[in-house]
């Protein structure tokens, strides 16, 4: 029995208890939760409901715990149930009910975890969306790694989630850019405002090489301003093209590049504006246009149209939330970096603007990242060999490979300042997160493999009834994994997946310690046996499911 199909049977015992008149309380009932006990001394599982009812069906909770007790120790497959406390309900399976979870887990296979919580919902995620100026830097790294999980685990949980990219190539940044291409190009000091490192110098190369086979004239024979415009429509390209094929190899995919240009040259801009314009939330003040952002809790109103008709920064921002909607998004989540934290009162205003909700499940909710420090032999790691002044993708990719990496930065809060330690998370030892979980995967791997040597085969029956209480400790972890997965899509939060495989791989582990798959040499196969291989396999599908959910790979061997 899994805790949802409990959950389902307490739901029903209270719905009985009120058709009969056992109870008397108003519609409508709450959710029902079950959780696992601290200690397993205290049972299986445990729900608050009566807690929670008490006051509204005028009796003491521990009463109506008492009523309740009775009437669940009726549904097949629970063994027990106890009244604890001020009114907890204590409930104990039978090894035969615990144990059938193992069935339904490898009858879910891959499925095993995916729930519909969110269905019919249609997310648009954007994240990374760095500047196409330079190497993608380790915190644009961290939400790569945190975006992508969290894309996964939303489609998990039954969403339809366009994973967007914001190519921002409207701006001065693309000035910088083509003329540090330039000035490296003809020998020349980088501008005081461009960019540095030896990658400028290799795109500026690459694009002389391209131009030139094309039969172009070389960029370097130009004008200045001709030789710019060269270098900034080609080096652009080169760079974002250098940054697809980073993610790509970082397992983070994207359906949509979006192109900040793309919403001036369409007039979507423009668009938005008339309809703030129309809606009476814009005013003129000092030769600018105003959004009245104030009146939908921001700390002050915000430019729109600048005195000199020029569109301020944020105009562009207003047309891409209305685009992204209008695209039919019901909910705008945007991953953004630390010095963005100023950002979110303006953004939550515009789309109350709008008539739309904002926040944590809102039409429009923004996440913000904190910074990612690196450390190796005990001292910070600061500088790129490429991009001369940060840590780039590559730089830690190569230190560590992509599973560890990916997985060290999904399994932090992304509201933390996060301390990476190199040498730890390239180890292979159980301090390091990824191999502890990584292994716990391939040893269930192994365990099977020895099993068929040995005659032990899962078609030859299952017999949880013979169960013990290592292999229930074991199944209620995995128990737990639906509702994890829909946890960390409603919090937003990846990390919670792969701290609970952390807590699944010390579970089986302890497991692995306690309980045999195979017969000693001087055994025959029994039923103990055949059933612990579904156990065993059952971890294996479970860990498997979560790895895949944080882009992670589950090796068979290490």
């Amino acid at each position: 029995m899994t805790p949802e199909e409990l959950a389902q049977h307490i739901s029903s015992q209270l719905q009985a208890a009120l058709t009969e008149g056992a109870i008397a309380i108003d519609d409508p009932l709450p959710e029902v939760k079950v959780e696992r006990p601290r200690s397993r001394e205290h049972g299986d599982w445990a729900t608050n409901i009566a807690m929670q009812l008490a006051k509204r069906a005028g009796m003491s909770p521990r009463d109506l715990a008492a009523l309740l007790a009775s009437r669940l120790e009726a549904i097949p497959g629970v063994s027990s149930v106890e009244v604890a406390g001020p009114g907890f309900l204590n409930i104990r399976l039978s090894a035969a009910s615990a144990g059938e979870l193992a069935r339904t887990i490898l009858e879910a296979g891959a499925d095993y975890g995916r729930t519909t919580t969110n269905v019919g919902r249609s997310v648009n995620l954007e994240y990374v969306s760095a500047n196409p100026t330079g190497p993608l830097h380790i915190g644009g790294t961290r939400w790569a790694a945190v975006g992508d999980s969290l894309a996964r685990i939303l489609a998990f949980t039954g969403a339809e989630v366009v994973r967007e990219y914001y190519f921002n190539d409207h701006g001065n940044q693309i000035d910088h850019f083509s003329a540090s291409l330039l000035a490296r190009a003809k020998g020349r000091e980088v501008p005081e405002d461009g960019y540095g490192g030896q990658y400028i110098e290799d795109i500026a190369r690459k694009v002389i090489e391209q131009a030139v086979a094309e039969g172009e004239p070389d960029p370097r024979d130009l004008p200045d301003e001709q030789a710019q415009e060269v270098f900034r429509a080609r080096g652009v390209e080169l760079m974002f093209a250098e940054i697809k094929e980073s993610l790509h190899e970082f397992r983070s995919e994207f359906d949509v590049f979006f192109h900040e240009q793309s919403l001036h040259d369409s007039g979507a801009v423009a668009a938005a504006i008339e309809h703030l314009r129309a809606d009476g939330q814009l005013f003129e003040k000092e030769g600018a246009l105003w959004l009245r952002s104030t009146d939908f809790g921001d700390d002050k109103d915000r430019v729109i149209v600048k005195s000199d008709g020029e569109t301020a920064y944020f105009a562009g921002d207003i047309a891409y939330y209305l685009d992204k909607r209008e695209r039919g998004a019901d909910q705008c989540v945007y991953m953004l970096g630390a010095d963005h934290h100023g950002y979110i009162g303006r953004m939550y205003a515009m789309a109350r603007a709008f008539g739309d909700t904002a926040g944590a499940s809102g039409n429009l909710e923004i996440l913000i990242g904190q910074l990612v420090n690196l450390v190796r032999e005990g001292k910070a790691v600061r500088m790129s060999k490429r991009a001369g002044t940060v840590v780039t993708m590559e730089d830690l990719v190569e230190a560590v490979g992509v599973d560890a990496a990916r997985y060290s930065l999904v399994r932090a809060s992304v509201d933390t300042t996060l301390e990476l330690d190199l040498d730890l998370v390239a180890s292979h030892t159980n301090e390091n997160p990824v191999y502890y979980v990584q292994y716990a995967h391939a040893r269930t791997c192994s365990v099977g493999v020895n099993a068929t040597e040995h005659g032990v085969r899962t078609e030859d029956g299952f017999e949880p009834e013979l169960l013990e209480t290592a292999d229930s400790d074991l199944l209620g972890t995995l128990a737990r994994f639906p509702d994890i997965c829909a946890q960390a899509a409603h919090m937003r939060e990846p990390h919670r997946v792969a701290r609970y495989l952390e807590e699944v791989a010390g579970a089986y582990h302890t497991w692995y310690a306690k309980a045999r798959v195979t017969p000693r040499a001087d055994e025959e196969v029994t039923g103990l046996h055949r059933t612990r291989l579904w156990v065993n396999n059952a971890a294996r599908q479970v860990l498997a499911n979560g790895l895949n959910l944080l882009g992670v790979s589950a090796p068979e061997k290490m």
